[in-house]
């Protein structure tokens, strides 16, 4: 049962963690769900357990050479998404900055940044020319705040809230665009940095009975504005 008008949600990262909890709750309230994950395998599994109308593709948004048809497909289907996630993101193995070999860090930018400025790039002009929408570009709170030996991931958040930021400067009345601090969870990614202790956080599927309604409810009032779900 949908708890809100149906929408046509895009999703990178969808394939695991926060992405694939919110592919489950999303398409669960009756959203379609159009998601993309860098892992062909899990591609595909979602795609066989979900089915039609939902949409799941093997993409790497570092790469504007698979963004550009992917969304040109799906525009092509579904016509411009109602609500566009960028949620992919990777993160470095602790270590110091000067520790961190160059061909980590330069993968890391290229996902967590210019991933999120591709998947712009090629899905906003439709959501432009209908004059609606909500872009949501995952944060973090390594977005606001720093710690030692994720200062790569810290770099690379610290410019999605200005990248976002200054889009929001750009959109017409009626459109938003929100940097969203998703919080502390209990994910592959925060288990790399703090090893068992992550348990102590939210899973997933927990975060997600939060985090689904809060941002389902961001609209035009909340563009550029540094939001966490909490």
């Amino acid at each position: 049962m949908a708890t809100s008008s149906p929408k046509v949600i895009v999703l990178t990262g969808a394939t695991r963690g926060l992405g694939r909890a919110l592919v489950e709750r999303f398409a669960a309230q009756g959203h379609t769900v159009l998601g993309c994950g860098s892992n062909a395998g899990l591609a595909r599994a979602l795609a066989d357990h979900f089915g039609p109308p939902h949409d799941f593709a093997a993409v790497d948004v570092a790469f504007e050479s698979q963004v550009e048809p992917w969304a040109a497909r799906l525009l092509s289907t579904y016509g411009a998404p109602d609500l566009l996630i960028n949620n992919a993101a990777v993160i470095n193995q602790n270590a110091p900055l000067w520790q961190v070999p160059a061909e980590e860090f330069d993968r890391l930018m290229d996902v967590n940044v210019k991933g999120v400025a591709n998947v712009i790039r090629h899905y906003l002009p439709a959501m432009l020319a209908r004059k609606s929408g909500v872009i949501v570009n995952f944060s973090s709170g390594w977005g606001r705040t720093v710690a030692a030996d994720v200062a790569p991931y810290c770099a690379s958040k610290w410019a999605i809230e200005g990248l976002t930021r200054a889009l929001a400067e750009e959109l017409p009345r009626g459109m938003a665009a929100v940097p969203l601090d998703p919080g502390i969870i209990d994910t592959d990614m925060l288990r790399s940095c703090f090893g068992g202790s992550a348990s102590r956080y939210p899973a997933p599927k927990k975060w997600v009975e939060k985090a689904v309604p809060y941002i389902l409810a961001l609209n035009s009032r909340d563009n550029g504005k540094p939001l966490a779900v909490r």
